[in-house]
């Protein structure tokens, strides 16, 4: 099954120490610099991502275009919030999506929906990663690092995490 990644657009723009001064200057520089990040990002993983930002026709490059260097960009309509537009697409989507946003609300709603969960800044360091182990050559699935680390410490099934923490894990490590 194929991840859809859905990303609160102005939210992860405004966590990032990179993209929040461009947001600054010009909301349009922030959010060209969104997508070019998120078009490398698609290019080395290939999932599918859509982009939501709030206002209905804000951006006069985005106007007419529905996809932008592979990415699927939508903006809010009239009236509407890109997190209700970012829940709705969480319902649609469920198992099937992974939202970004370090929004509690959209977060939570989106998990009780079945969709994995991320916060903006985990997520741009998920991007940045990819990007350095494509600039190496390094596949990080290829290491010999298979997750064990030695310790004599005891864990039982009080330390287990939930199905459902489990099953988000899981979709976490497909970033």
């Amino acid at each position: 099954m194929s991840l859809h990644i859905i990303i609160d657009g102005y939210n992860v723009i405004r966590q990032s120490p990179v993209m929040e001064p461009l947001d600054r200057q010009d909301l349009q520089l922030g959010r060209e610099a969104l997508v070019d990040k998120l078009a490398a990002y698609k290019r080395l993983k290939r999932h599918k991502i859509t982009v939501v930002f709030d206002g209905a026709g804000d951006s006069p490059l985005f106007e007419n275009r529905d996809r932008q260097k592979g990415i699927l960009i939508k903006f809010s309509r009239q009236g509407e919030t890109a997190d209700s537009v970012i829940m709705r697409m969480a319902t649609e989507e469920q198992q099937g999506a992974l939202v970004v946003s370090s929004d509690r609300e959209v977060a939570d709603f989106s998990a009780s929906q079945g969709a994995a969960t991320i916060g903006a800044v985990e997520f741009e360091d998920k991007m940045e990663m990819a990007a350095y182990f494509d600039l190496k050559g390094i596949s990080p699935e290829s290491g010999t690092d298979d997750g064990w680390e030695f310790t004599t410490k005891k864990k039982g099934p009080s330390k287990r995490l939930t199905k459902k923490q489990r099953l988000n894990m899981k979709r976490l490590k497909k970033l």
